[in-house]
C-alpha cells in the first residue's frame, strides 16, 4: 500500500481545484424545464382546455428553443402540431406571449417584419414559462378555437404548475 504525504495530496487537490476553476470561467449554468415540468404543463394546460369543451395540440420547448414534449387529441388537425411548436419556439425565442408580440407587430411597424421570419409564429398561444425573471421553456397551444382560446389555455396551465412564477412578460 502507498502512502502520500499531506503536502502531495495539498499540491494535487490545489491542482484539481484550478481545472475546476479554469473550466467554469467560460460557461455558464441556468435554469431550464425538465421533461417532467414539460409533461405535467402538458397535462394541466390539455385538462384546462377540455373543461372548457376544447380539442387542441400543446408542445413545450426548452429555454434553447428545443421541443420537449407534444400531445394532441385525436380530432385536432395534424397542422396544429407543427403551429403549438412554433408558437412555443416563437414565445421562447423573444420571451413574450405570442398574441401580444402578434398585436405590437400589426400597430408598430418597426416589428412589422417579424411575420417575415419562418421559423416564428405570430399568432397567439404561445406564453412563456419563467422561473423568477428567468425565462425557461414556453408552451405553445393551436387548435383549441381561435388565438384568444389557445393563450388562455396555455395561461391556465402554467398557473396551475408553475403558481410561484408568474408570468412574466415585457
Amino acid at each position: 500500500m502507498k502512502y502520500y504525504s499531506k503536502a502531495a495530496l495539498s499540491l494535487a487537490l490545489a491542482l484539481c481545484m484550478a481545472q475546476v476553476s479554469a473550466a467554469t470561467e467560460h460557461h455558464v449554468q441556468r435554469p431550464d424545464i425538465t421533461l417532467e415540468g414539460a409533461l405535467r404543463l402538458l397535462d394541466a394546460t390539455m385538462a384546462a382546455c377540455h373543461a372548457r369543451g376544447k380539442t387542441l395540440a400543446a408542445a413545450v420547448v426548452d429555454r434553447g428553443g428545443n421541443l420537449v414534449a407534444l400531445q394532441r387529441d385525436d380530432d385536432v388537425g395534424p397542422h396544429n402540431t407543427l403551429a403549438a411548436q412554433r408558437k412555443a419556439f416563437t414565445s421562447l425565442s423573444t420571451k413574450s406571449a405570442t398574441g401580444k408580440l402578434s398585436e405590437s407587430a400589426r400597430a408598430n411597424a418597426a416589428t412589422s417584419n417579424l411575420n417575415t421570419i419562418n421559423e416564428l409564429l405570430l399568432l397567439g398561444g404561445g406564453v412563456p414559462v419563467t422561473a423568477g425573471k428567468a425565462v425557461i421553456g414556453a408552451i405553445g397551444v393551436a387548435g383549441a378555437g381561435g388565438p384568444e382560446m389557445d393563450e388562455s389555455c396555455a395561461m391556465a396551465g402554467i398557473a396551475r404548475i408553475f403558481p410561484l412564477f408568474p408570468i412574466h412578460q415585457e
